[in-house]
């Protein structure tokens, strides 16, 4: 823990160093072209190879996507188990990759519910790549953003419970310690594709002074020159976060 707090920045520069991506199309995607839906959460996890690979050309350092959400269990039981599968699937055909390429791996949301073998490998893929830092891939795993604050809140009133901390001590500085995304910075920029205009409970806390993009592009069809695009045209935003220019 003590070398990820010390890890743990402020985007610097015009361009956005955190950005945050709903990956939505996927199953849309498939239907379009008469296949299952499973066909294209496939595709989708190409593509996240190629939208990794484009991130240090473009100066983003962290990159955090939404792979599966506290609501998805809702699904079919055969999309749920092919999603498991596919991540499985994912963990250990890109470990190495990722490793060589510098890439360092976390995940965030409640393993709770997920298969043990899941988690093995979850935790196996951060421990392998933890020495890297030209790329902070966090990939959300059921994860919401409501879960996250409601497991910090409780992990906070566990703390003030033992005596280690008063009511008192509580803002939202110190409840920003107890969340997933605690050694990370806040994301800069938000895009979500498939032509959806809702954050769907993702990075609630984090995303508080977030730039967002919502683009029509389903996930599979987004390429690197679209996530280009998006970032190089970030610069041209106004964040105030507030304040007013005098």
């Amino acid at each position: 823990m003590a070398r990820d707090e010390q890890i743990r920045t402020t985007a610097t520069g015009n361009g956005p160093g955190h950005v945050a991506v709903i990956m939505d199309g996927n199953g849309r995607w498939a239907q379009s072209r008469g296949k299952p839906r499973l066909f294209g959460h496939h595709a989708g996890a190409k593509r996240v190879r190629e939208i990794v690979e484009a991130c240090p050309e473009l100066g983003v350092k962290y990159l955090t996507i939404f792979a599966f959400s506290t609501e998805n269990w809702k699904r079919t039981q055969t999309e749920v188990a092919g999603l498991m599968s596919l991540f499985r699937r994912y963990i250990e055909r890109e470990a190495r990759a990722l490793l060589k390429s510098g890439v360092r791996v976390r995940f965030i949301g409640d393993r709770v519910r997920l298969e043990d073998k899941l988690v093995a490998l979850m935790d196996d893929l951060e421990m392998l790549t933890s020495c890297n830092d030209r790329v902070h891939l966090t990939i959300a795993i059921n994860y919401g953003g409501r879960d996250e604050v409601t497991r910090a809140a409780k992990r906070l009133a566990y703390e003030i419970e033992q005596g280690r901390l008063t009511h008192q001590d509580v803002d939202a500085e110190t409840l920003a310690k107890f969340l997933d995304t605690r050694v990370l910075p806040d994301p800069d920029l938000v895009i979500r594709t498939s032509g959806e205009a809702r954050i769907s409970n993702f990075l609630l806390w984090q995303s508080a002074y977030s730039e967002y993009e919502f683009v029509d592009t389903l996930w599979p069809d987004f390429t690197q020159a679209e996530f280009s695009r998006i970032i190089r045209a970030f610069g041209i935003r106004d964040r105030r976060f507030g304040a007013v220019k005098a």
